[in-house]
């Protein structure tokens, strides 16, 4: 008698089963969201920032985007793409900055244009780069784009908003802008 007794205080298997399931996973959620807290804290995010976007025309067709990009994320960056055909590199010029720009980019010259002593806004100078690699971008650093001839743009284009996309190996940036005329009085 005494026997049956003792039995019956006890828990029964299916709850003890049910006791030890819910158990571990709870620890194993309290596991899983303390490594992802460790590993997103301590990993550097990509993030750029496009500003000073421009694509202008001439009325004899000669076409001009620019862009710069600002790196403000934690880690260097490459940019693989512009736009969002992979670019042919010999028509992209590039500077690198080690700060952001302030003011506005100028439109290069329709003919003759030189990208040596370029005055790409307003006061200030450089020359600019192209070569037929990817573009590496360090963190916190600017690079200033010039795409000569964008695909597919024309005269007919001046009014309407085009976008501009910087691929990178993790990420795409996209920005619009609309097409300007670069014709002046």
């Amino acid at each position: 008698m005494k026997r049956l007794i003792r039995n019956r205080k006890a828990l029964s298997n299916v709850v003890s089963t049910l006791i030890i399931l819910v158990v571990s996973v709870l620890l194993a959620g309290v596991v899983t969201m303390y490594a992802v807290n460790i590993t997103s804290t301590r990993t550097q995010q990509e993030q750029l920032k496009l500003t000073k976007q421009e694509v202008w025309v001439y009325g004899n067709g000669t076409a001009f985007a620019a862009v710069a990009v600002d790196n403000v994320g934690g880690r260097d960056v490459v940019i693989d793409k512009v736009r969002g055909v992979e670019a042919s590199w010999s028509s992209v010029y590039y500077l690198r900055l080690s700060s952001a720009i302030s003011t506005s980019l100028n439109c290069p010259n329709s003919s003759g244009h030189s990208w040596t002593n370029f005055q790409y806004t307003s006061g200030t100078v450089a020359s600019f780069s192209t070569d037929s690699n990817d573009k590496p971008l360090a963190s916190g650093n600017t690079m200033i784009i010039y795409i000569t001839s964008p695909d597919s743009i024309s005269v007919n284009d001046i009014g309407t908003t085009i976008g501009i996309t910087i691929f990178t190996e993790n990420a795409q940036y996209y920005v619009e802008c609309n097409v300007k005329s670069a014709e002046t009085a």
